[in-house]
C-alpha cells in the first residue's frame, strides 16, 4: 500500500563514507557499556528502594497488601492510594450547625463524650477526637476535600438522649444547614454509625445520605437485604472499639495463653438474638461442652460477665467463632486467609469441630503470628503512631476523594461558577436549604 516512490526511513542506516568503521573492538566496548549500565541501574534501584524488607519478595500480588518493617512501621500499597497521605478534612463544630449538639449530647445536652467513648460504640467518639487533633484537619471549608459530620447517635439513643423519631428529624435539620453537603449531594461528607445497624440508626438515610461515605464496623447486619445501608464502593468498614486496656503497651487487661494451656478448641461469646447460626453454636456447645464454650451471657445482676472475665474466656480457646461477620476492615489490603477461617454457617456441627481439631499447632501458631503483625490496625491510637486504625481509615478515605463534585441540584457556568437551579451562586446559598 502507498506510493511506489515511498522509501521507509532507516533507523539504523549504513555508516557514511566519512564515518569510522564499526570494528569488533567497538562492538565489545558497546557490550561492556550496556552490561555496566544494567548493573549500575540494578545496584542503585536496590540501594534506594523505599520498600520495607518484608515486601521484597517475588510474589507480585504482595504489592497490593500492607507491609510492616522490622520496627513495626506501616507501608501502605501505592496502587489506588498514592505515595503519601494528602487529605484536607473539615470537621463540623457542634455550635456551627443547628442540630449537631443534640446528635452529640442529647436533647438536654447532658450526655458526655467520656460516657460515649466506652464500650462497643466508642469509635464514634474516638474518630471524632482523632480528627480534631489530626494534621489533616483544615479549618477552611473552601480547601477541604472531605467533611466530617460528628454524631454520637448510638450512644445518645442507648442513654435515652434522643428517640428514633428525634434522631431522624434532627439529622434532617442539621443537613439542611450545610451548603457544602448540598453542593456535592453529600458525596464528600463522612458519617460514623458504630454498630451492626449501620446507617439505619438514621431512618431516612436512604433519602438523604445514600451517596455519603459511611464508616461502620460490621457492614449492615439488620438483614434488610433489599435496603442495605452498606455500599462496598463508597463506604468503609472500620475496626470496632477495643478497650484501651487491651491495646496499650506494657500491662494489659489479659495476657494471651500458650496454645497447650487453652482449655477449649473454640468458643462463642455472644447473644443468640434468634439467629440461626448462633443457635446452632449454642446447641453444639451443649453436645460437646469440652470442645466448644458458649456461656449464656448476662447483662445485669450478679452473674453478669465483667470485662476481665470476658477476655479471660476469649483467651482460653484456640479459635474464636464470630458468626455472620460479612465484611472486614481494610480488606482491600489485608489477606484474611492468613489470619482467619471462613466456614459455611449451614455446616455448623461436629464437622466444624473435627476440622478445627485437625489443624496442626504450627499452622495455628502461624495464623496467630500473622494476626499479631496486623493487629495494630485495630487500635485507635494517636496519629504519631506508625500503625493504627486511624491511619488505615485515612488511607481508605484518600481513595474516596474526588477532584470534582456534582449532584442533581448542582450546576456550573462557563466561568466555573457553581450555581443551583435558580442560578444562584454557591457563595450566596443560605440555609435552610431544600434537601432531596
Amino acid at each position: 500500500m502507498g506510493s511506489p516512490n515511498f522509501k521507509p526511513t532507516r533507523i539504523f542506516s549504513p555508516h557514511h563514507h566519512n564515518s569510522p568503521p564499526c570494528t569488533r573492538t567497538h562492538q565489545i566496548g558497546a557490550l561492556l557499556l550496556v552490561a555496566s549500565t544494567f548493573f549500575l541501574v540494578r545496584l542503585f534501584d536496590h540501594s534506594f528502594s523505599t520498600c520495607p524488607p518484608s515486601s521484597l519478595n517475588h510474589d507480585h500480588t504482595s504489592q497490593n497488601f500492607v507491609h510492616f518493617s522490622g520496627t513495626g512501621s506501616l507501608s501502605w500499597p501505592q496502587i489506588g492510594y498514592g505515595s503519601h497521605l494528602s487529605l484536607k478534612i473539615y470537621v463540623y463544630e457542634e455550635d456551627e450547625i443547628d442540630g449537631l449538639k443534640e446528635l452529640l449530647r442529647g436533647r438536654e445536652g447532658k450526655i458526655s463524650a467520656d460516657a460515649c467513648v466506652k464500650g462497643q460504640w466508642g469509635t464514634q467518639v474516638k474518630i471524632h477526637r482523632l480528627l480534631l487533633q489530626s494534621r489533616f484537619r483544615t479549618r477552611k471549608k473552601e480547601e477541604a476535600n472531605l467533611f466530617f459530620v460528628p454524631a454520637y447517635v448510638k450512644c445518645v439513643r442507648m442513654m435515652g438522649g434522643l428517640n428514633d423519631k428525634e434522631i431522624n428529624s434532627t439529622y434532617v435539620k442539621a443537613l439542611s444547614q450545610m451548603p457544602y453537603f448540598r453542593r456535592s449531594g453529600g458525596r464528600d461528607h463522612i458519617f460514623v454509625f458504630p454498630s451492626g445497624a449501620g446507617a439505619h440508626l438514621f431512618r431516612s438515610w436512604a433519602t438523604y445520605i445514600n451517596r455519603s461515605i459511611i464508616l461502620t464496623p460490621e457492614g449492615d447486619r439488620t438483614d434488610k437485604k433489599d435496603t442495605s445501608s452498606f455500599n462496598t464502593w463508597k463506604d468503609i468498614i472500620i475496626p470496632g472499639n477495643v478497650e484501651d486496656g487491651m491495646t496499650k503497651r506494657g500491662a494489659v487487661t489479659a495476657q494471651p495463653l500458650p496454645l497447650p494451656k487453652r482449655k477449649y478448641l473454640a468458643n462463642y461469646l455472644g447473644r443468640a438474638q434468634g439467629k440461626a447460626g448462633r443457635l446452632k453454636l449454642i446447641e453444639l456447645a451443649k453436645q460437646y461442652p469440652d470442645k466448644l464454650e458458649c456461656p449464656e451471657l448476662k447483662f445485669s445482676g450478679p452473674e453478669k460477665l465483667g470485662r476481665m472475665e470476658y477476655f479471660h474466656h476469649l483467651r482460653n480457646a484456640r479459635f474464636c467463632v464470630a458468626p455472620h461477620q460479612a465484611e472486614f476492615p481494610f480488606q482491600n489490603v489485608i489477606d484474611y486467609t492468613q489470619i482467619s477461617i471462613k466456614w459455611p454457617s449451614t455446616r455448623i456441627g461436629l464437622e466444624l469441630l473435627e476440622y478445627l481439631e485437625s489443624i496442626p499447632d504450627e499452622d495455628v501458631e502461624r495464623m496467630i503470628a500473622a494476626g499479631r503483625q496486623v493487629r495494630c490496625l485495630w487500635v485507635y491510637a494517636p496519629e504519631f503512631e506508625s500503625c493504627s486504625a486511624m491511619q488505615g481509615i485515612l488511607w481508605e478515605l484518600q481513595r474516596k476523594v474526588r477532584q470534582f463534585h456534582q449532584s442533581a441540584e448542582t450546576f456550573w457556568l462557563h466561568n466555573r461558577t457553581i450555581v443551583n437551579r435558580n442560578l444562584v451562586e454557591f457563595s450566596s446559598w443560605k440555609p435552610p436549604m431544600p434537601l432531596p
